[in-house]
């Protein structure tokens, strides 16, 4: 089993699509987050299931993603595996273009 843990990036990023959601229906908004939270928690049993993100092949770690949501609201949460422990780095709108090398570079992957 894996434990699941959250760079301060992807926290802010989580926390930022909260806030946009709830200006316009903060009930709604608040069951997507505590959804959210929940399926990235599924990351602690095989987080080798999710595939690997494009932007693996600017990093020297193996960096997967995690797809939430339906269109056109779907989010990718941009994860690494460091023994034991899943690395959850970013989360952004599956739209966004993808992080580059130098956003990577922030966290060592």
């Amino acid at each position: 089993m894996f434990q699941v843990r959250f760079q301060p990036a992807a926290i802010e990023d989580l926390n930022d699509a909260f806030f946009y959601a709830a200006q316009r229906a903060p009930e709604a908004a608040a069951r997507w987050l505590g959804r959210f939270q929940t399926a990235l928690q599924t990351l602690e049993h095989n987080p080798q299931r999710c595939p690997l993100a494009s932007e693996s092949g600017k990093s020297p770690r193996e960096l997967r993603e995690y797809l939430f949501g339906k269109r056109p609201f779907v989010f990718r949460a941009i994860y690494t595996i460091d023994v034991d422990t899943v690395w959850i780095l970013r989360i952004r709108r599956a739209q966004r273009r993808h992080m580059t090398a130098e956003e990577l570079g922030e966290f060592g992957a």
